[in-house]
């Protein structure tokens, strides 16, 4: 309890002074932020434009997809507030030898790294994942109830465990290969295909997408408990169970990479 007491203090600290650093610049604070907010706005324009042609796609209704991309950017906005430095190991901080500094302080290696900055252009996929979600609301399409509500809780903090857990993975292949960056951007990006529903693609690239890089059980297929009453509960359960196994997986990988870890040089 004690240790978990320093390391939210420390997680305070450090982020507070973070947080000074960046209201420095204003400015560039406001641009960052209103830039990833319009990025978002126009997914929500391609879905229209693609309904103004196909009025239903596999069944799914245009205010479903709306859910469906809306819960879609929950998790990912809090993965993306919380650990977007770790796309840093992936890019530079392997390869450039500034790793060296976690390795000298007596904390938890991980901590150090996602304690070291905030996303604050992640507030821009939040606002539009909350505003999306009560869009739906106000359509009487989502189930309501007590149920309902728990799970949808339990699976945002899955489906953000799920995200930081791929990014991880493929950030701490860095320590053998130096730079991992492209192999983490081609992962990641494949988050896109989870903002509709599976049954659109190919059975190769469902079965990636469910099994390997498992980016569905973040969006479509626990967003589509809340909407359809025939999916089972369980597709929370499973989705808790793929959080936990990838998390395991992808912090192992990261442990052993710091192990072997030679700074930079000749």
């Amino acid at each position: 309890m004690n240790t978990l007491k320093r390391y939210l203090r420390l997680y305070r600290v450090l982020v507070s002074q973070f947080l000074k650093t960046i209201m420095q610049s204003k400015v560039d604070f406001l641009m960052g932020l209103l830039g990833f907010f319009f990025t978002q706005i126009m997914g929500i324009a391609f879905l229209y434009l693609v309904f103004e042609q196909i009025p239903s796609l596999q069944g799914w209704s245009l205010n479903q997809l709306i859910f469906i991309y809306g819960f879609a950017q929950i998790p990912r906005g809090i993965d993306h507030l919380f650990t977007d430095n770790i796309w840093m190991i992936a890019w530079r901080i392997v390869i450039n030898g500034d790793f060296d500094r976690y390795m000298l302080r007596p904390m938890n290696l991980f901590f150090q790294v996602i304690a070291e900055k905030l996303q604050p252009d992640a507030l821009g996929e939040l606002l539009v994942g909350t505003l999306l979600l009560i869009y739906s609301l106000s359509k009487g399409i989502v189930i309501v109830d007590a149920l309902h509500i728990g799970l949808f809780l339990v699976s945002i903090f899955a489906g953000a465990i799920i995200y930081t857990s791929i990014k991880l993975f493929f950030a701490s292949i860095a320590f053998w290969v130096k730079i991992s960056g492209p192999f983490l951007q081609v992962a990641y990006e494949m988050a896109d295909f989870a903002k509709y529903p599976t049954e659109i693609y190919a059975r190769a690239i469902r079965f990636i997408i469910t099994w390997i890089i498992p980016f569905a059980f973040v969006a479509y297929l626990p967003a589509s408990f809340f909407l359809k009453e025939t999916v089972s509960g369980w597709i929370i359960g499973i989705e808790c169970l793929i959080a936990l196994v990838f998390w395991c997986i992808a912090y192992a990988l990261f442990k052993k990479g710091t192990s072997i870890y030679e700074s930079a040089g000749n």
